[in-house]
């Protein structure tokens, strides 16, 4: 059952990877991304638990964080041109 799970897990990195290069928007590969980190996450855990070492969570957590924190930073980057400009943040598009 588990590595059935852990297929699954893999089929959906390879159609997730399969449509950020094919994707036609910025954002349609950026959510790409973010499910690949997402999966990969699932995927960590799953041989953590698989091989019994429980500390593959707390990298799998670790992961997670930058996970969001890339996807949030390449989001302002697209919206704001610049990602450290603090005159920037709360303000509209240029």
């Amino acid at each position: 059952m588990l590595s059935a799970a852990a297929v699954a897990l893999l089929v959906t990195l390879a159609l997730a990877l399969a449509r950020g290069l094919a994707g036609p928007t910025v954002f349609d590969r950026l959510q790409a991304g973010n499910t690949i980190g997402t999966a990969a996450l699932l995927l960590l855990t799953l041989m953590g638990f698989l091989n019994g070492r429980p500390d593959f969570i707390d990298l799998a957590i670790v992961y997670a964080f930058l996970n969001i924190v890339g996807t949030i930073a390449v989001l302002r980057f697209f919206r704001y041109g610049d990602v450290s400009d603090p005159d920037r943040a709360g303000r509209g598009p240029r």
